[in-house]
């Protein structure tokens, strides 16, 4: 409980901020670095990274309309770094109660000051800090944070979505027009490499229950539909910028995407860190309920 009585999330999404300016520069002391906004001089990622250079809509509209889209779109995932990072770091501190060996214990220690470290370069990188999100991604992991289930935990947070995060933050860098943000992305993978294999180590030794299996199922369900209905927030993002998009408007935009394509690769991977993680079991279920197979535009657009 803090002092109001009341109490926090593990995630702490919606932790505000400090005005205490003290506290601040021993913040910025502590991590070594200022925090301070970094300069982009232009925006990280390009059209064709988000493959709008073969969507219509994206190309025939004005330059101005093209930049604004671009803008939403690389804000997004500026964003999802920040909101990642820091429910991460809020689950590191959890798993630093919960450890039941001293090992364990000082590796989530280390991994929780990783965290914060993250958090506060890509706050550099946003030029004011971001409202608390709606995005059902970070509801549902804030909702899993609070899980008292080690196994489901460890899966689900550390073999899964860091697995993902090591793919994505690598792709992210890849693709990087900035070369200072590229930079930071690459330094990210050393570390979070560190974080996914204290999970898969540790997952592999578990017995998981009935109960927490059907809940990493429970869960995963609802995390790989959101990978199967494709890129939403592109789309969006054109929406938001073009105005009201008619659905044989969307179904065209998310067939030029290749939607089916962009998730089913997606999905693969997933379906791969489960494996060498030790979740063939829970692959089966998932396959059960058609988890893994991508959603044609149509769908996609219906959403």
């Amino acid at each position: 409980m803090n002092q109001t009585g009341k109490q926090r999330s593990v995630a702490g999404l919606d932790l505000p901020f400090s005005p205490n300016e003290k506290l601040q520069r021993i913040l910025r002391s502590a991590l070594g670095t200022p925090h301070s906004t970094c300069d982009t001089a232009g925006l990280p990622w390009t059209a064709s990274y988000f493959d709008l250079d073969r969507v219509d809509l994206f190309t025939q509209a004005t330059d101005p309309q093209q930049q604004q889209i671009l803008q939403i779109v690389n804000r997004n995932l500026l964003e999802e770094a920040y909101f990642v990072e820091k429910a991460g770091m809020g689950y590191m501190a959890n798993m630093v109660q919960v450890a039941e060996t001293l090992e364990e214990r000082m590796l989530y220690s280390l991994f929780c000051a990783d965290e914060s470290r993250h958090l506060s370069q890509i706050r550099g990188f946003l030029m004011d800090e971001p409202e608390k999100t709606q995005d059902p991604f970070f509801q549902l992991l804030a909702e899993l944070a609070e899980s008292g289930d080690r196994s489901v935990l460890l899966f689900v947070i550390q073999v899964v979505l860091e697995g993902w995060g090591l793919s994505h933050y690598r792709r992210l860098a890849k693709h990087c027009a900035v070369p200072e943000l590229a930079s930071l992305l690459l330094g990210f993978l050393q570390e979070e490499s560190r974080h996914h294999a204290t999970g898969v180590t540790l997952f592999q030794e578990m017995t998981v229950s009935p109960v927490a299996m059907d809940a990493v199922t429970e869960i995963l369900t609802r995390f790989l539909q959101m990978v199967q209905v494709g890129p939403q927030a592109v789309v969006a993002a054109i929406a938001q910028t073009l105005g009201h998009l008619s659905m044989s408007q969307k179904v065209t935009v998310f067939e030029q995407l290749d939607t089916q394509v962009h998730s089913a690769g997606r999905l693969a991977v997933l379906q791969n860190l489960m494996q060498t993680g030790g979740g063939g079991a829970i692959i089966a279920r998932l396959h059960e309920k058609g988890a893994f197979e991508p959603l044609p535009a149509t769908i996609c657009a219906a959403i």
